[in-house]
């Protein structure tokens, strides 16, 4: 059976890597910002509200005039960025059609749930992490892991850098139960019963 594990390990960056670090963390929630700002405007003038790959495109052409320092930060974080709003809104608009109470999006503000998602080519060694743009950044435990990595997200807490990487693995198959299945029923006449015959 092929399952999807995470693995979570502590960075020790230097402070050229802390930098491009919180590079990276901005333009993603610049990104998240100025994309949920389009898309209220859209709302707004009753429109239709474009999608994460129409945003992804002109946050390109949009970016080359009025944001250059986003091209030093690897393009992933502000894909990803995009994606993760598209699936918010998405979120939303399935739970008001539930009836449930779920929040429009929100803009994100500096120094609260610091972080990027990264995919494409992300290595692991015994003491480090290569990521695109950062190159390689050393953890403070060994990274053994197996399987194929689909991404890294990473975060700051209190200051504090963290990489989860999101693997593909096969794992066998569970053991079918040998011998009878015994269920227990708990209700409120008797505390439990069981159905072992």
């Amino acid at each position: 059976m092929i399952i999807q594990q995470a693995y979570r390990y502590e960075l020790d960056p230097n402070n050229v890597q802390r930098t491009l670090l919180a590079k990276h963390a901005g333009t993603a929630r610049y990104a998240w910002n100025w994309a949920l700002a389009r898309r209220k405007e859209a709302l707004e003038r009753g429109g239709p509200v474009p999608d994460a790959i129409a945003q992804h495109r002109e946050w390109n052409r949009w970016k080359k005039a009025n944001a250059p320092w986003a091209c030093e930060v690897s393009k992933c974080a502000p894909q990803e960025s995009l994606r993760d709003l598209d699936r918010a809104f998405k979120n939303f608009r399935r739970g008001r059609q539930a009836g449930r109470a779920i929040g429009f999006p929100r803009f994100k503000k500096k120094g609260e749930h610091d972080g990027f998602r990264l995919t494409g080519s992300v290595h692991i060694e015994p003491v480090s992490v290569q990521l695109p743009r950062l190159g390689k950044l050393r953890t403070k435990e060994r990274t053994a892991l197996k399987g194929r990595i689909l991404s890294a997200s990473v975060s700051r807490e209190a200051d504090r850098w963290f990489v989860s990487l999101t693997v593909e693995r096969a794992r066998p198959d569970p053991a079918p139960v040998a011998g009878e299945a015994v269920g227990v029923d708990l209700g409120l006449d008797s505390f439990a019963d069981f159905s072992d015959g």
